[in-house]
């Protein structure tokens, strides 16, 4: 008989609060009937500036196939949060799921990009990403390289060795799932090899919680500019030049100014 669950939620308390946000979402999409195109990543959305959509897409699932088989690996994969020993723990989890969060979804529209204006393949431009995948994908990886004797565990009874299982599973999700975005997992496996070999470094809990308040911030903006949600408190106007938008918080009468890139160059990137 196995421990009682309690104390492996208690063990990954991390893993536990990411799967239950992650199911909770979906619980509100089924819900809410909401499509996966109010919630996806594409190359039209980025470029029209739906910038928070790289954090929506990446907790968002439609499919319970897809929510279970993301949320299994998560949970197996949960052991990282107790392997502080050997350099990993919950705070490294914590810190380089965000990394992974924020990077593999830009990783993903660079891909696309490339597909697009370098190839003229069209059919990436509307291509719509949704799902934790890439995280999933990205620690897969890491955990084969710091510890390539584990194994993943899926649904209860598949055990995978962890050492194959970021390639096992892209050619696994790839087959069961014909609509699985191939180009996604594979940046997960990118992003989480970069990480692995120490190509991406120097994470501590200064550096994520600047960048959380950074992704908040873009967020709120980019919400805001695209008309996707109608925050009272901020307004957003054009003065002097068009190109340099400037931010004026109702109530205090205060304008801030900033510089930027010209739209072309951010809608690019």
């Amino acid at each position: 008989m196995g421990r009682p669950l309690v104390f492996e939620i208690l063990e990954k308390p991390a893993t536990s609060c990411f799967i239950g946000i992650c199911s909770a979402i979906w619980f509100y999409i089924q819900k809410k009937n909401i499509g996966y195109s109010h919630v996806g990543l594409s190359y039209e959305t980025a470029i029209a500036g739906h910038h928070w959509r790289i954090i929506t897409s990446a907790f968002s699932h439609i499919s319970i196939l897809h929510l279970v088989f993301n949320m299994s690996a998560l949970w197996s994969l949960g052991v990282i949060e107790k392997l502080g020993p050997i350099g990993l723990g919950m705070e490294y989890y914590l810190q380089y799921t965000l990394v992974l969060v924020v990077l593999s979804g830009a990783l993903v529209l660079g891909m696309y990009h490339i597909l697009i204006q370098k190839f003229k393949i069209e059919y990436f431009r509307r291509v719509t990403a949704v799902g934790y995948s890439c995280v999933v994908f990205g620690w897969m990886t890491i955990l084969s390289v710091k510890q390539p004797t584990s194994k993943l565990h899926l649904f209860g009874f598949l055990s995978l060795p962890i050492s194959f299982a970021p390639f096992e599973s892209l050619i696994f999700t790839s087959i069961i799932v014909p609509q699985a975005s191939f180009i996604g997992h594979l940046s997960g496996i990118v992003v989480g090899y970069a990480i692995a070999w120490g190509l991406i470094h120097g994470m501590n809990n200064y550096w994520a919680v600047s960048m959380l308040g950074w992704i908040v911030l873009v967020s709120v903006f980019s919400l805001k500019r695209s008309g996707a949600y109608d925050f009272s408190f901020l307004e957003i106007e054009s003065i002097t030049d068009p190109s340099l938008p400037s931010v004026r918080f109702v109530g205090n009468g205060r304008t801030l100014q900033m510089t930027s890139l010209p739209a072309t160059g951010v809608e690019l990137v």
